[in-house]
């Protein structure tokens, strides 16, 4: 596999990072993606769902990563989330971690703090204009994310294929691909169009690793090319697997709720308790429309591993 600016960038072996996935975005499945020769990223809430303790579980999870492997790895951050308060990045910075991503709010509020200690800085970006954006604000590489993508979407509905190489022409940083990638050929088809890597979310939470609850991985397993469906479109788009909380969501917006109301159904516990707790027909299962390839748990070493081989078959096949 051919090295891209993403691997100069990160000082890692392919150019495959995991996302950062709240609650399941563990050190455990971080170390292993890193150890396999990608980046792992770490979610400062996870497996903690009470935000008054995020602060000493992001400082314990760091340190339980840095314990199970000496490759680089990094932090993900939700602008949504932490705002203006810095106290999350300051403790990324003391603990020497060197990559952070971001996203869900404006790159300008802590890249060129980050930049300052040391910090390489990946902003999720969903639109060229927002790729510009991040650009003018100093991010060392975008990662341009799909409409294919689980969790929260861009009102703009532009998919992987037609928004990546969009990006790669608007801008001179190098360009990650996220939404619908999850195997050898997504990979492929990602640096085809233009991208120096990409960011998988699905795929690894269908792993050994992943701390999601295991009627969670199931779920995404069992899903097939029409199980992921977009709610909230008049306010939040989401997406995750249908069930009955998503058929509530949409009948709520069919009945001409609110962008107000419809912000409180679903509640955010509903994705947490899923995660967590494993139910998956009434709380909200976060997933990409990838989950209709994914049919089996897998180490996320392995993962990262038949990436780098199928693509070199699938190139020595062109």
């Amino acid at each position: 596999m051919k090295k891209t600016r993403v691997c100069e960038l990160l000082g890692i072996e392919y150019p495959i990072i995991q996302g950062g996935m709240s609650l399941i975005a563990n050190a455990e499945l971080a170390a292993a993606v890193s150890n396999a020769g990608g980046l792992g990223i770490i979610s400062p809430n996870a497996g903690e769902p009470d935000w008054g303790k995020v602060a000493e579980n992001l400082r314990n999870q760091i340190r339980k990563a840095r314990s199970l492997t000496d490759k680089p790895f990094g932090v993900n951050f939700s602008i949504a989330l932490i705002g203006e308060d810095r106290s999350l990045i300051d403790i990324v910075i003391e603990e020497g971690v060197r990559v952070v991503t971001m996203g869900a709010g404006s790159p300008a509020l802590h890249t060129g703090y980050l930049k300052e200690h040391g910090v390489r800085v990946l902003h999720v970006v969903a639109s060229v204009r927002h790729a510009k954006g991040a650009e003018r604000n100093g991010v060392d590489a975008v990662i341009a994310e799909g409409y294919e993508s689980g969790g929260i979407n861009s009102p703009d509905e532009l998919t992987t294929f037609v928004l990546i190489p969009q990006v790669v022409d608007a801008v001179s940083i190098p360009v990650l691909a996220a939404g619908g990638i999850c195997d050898a050929r997504g990979f492929a088809a990602a640096l085809a169009l233009g991208a120096e890597g990409v960011q998988m979310g699905t795929r690894f939470i269908a792993t050994h690793e992943c701390i999601a609850n295991q009627n969670y991985k199931n779920a995404i397993i069992a899903a097939s090319d029409t199980s992921t469906v977009i709610t909230g479109r008049g306010s939040l788009p989401i997406r995750g697997l249908k069930s009955e909380l998503t058929k509530h969501v949409q009948e709520t917006e069919n009945a001409g709720a609110s962008s107000e109301k419809l912000l409180t159904v679903p509640s955010p516990e509903s994705a947490d308790a899923a995660m967590q707790q494993g139910d998956t027909v009434r709380d909200q299962v976060i997933c990409g429309a990838v989950a209709g390839m994914i049919d089996g748990i897998v180490s996320a070493g392995d993962v990262v591993r038949s990436i780098v081989e199928g693509y070199d078959r699938i190139v020595a096949g062109l």
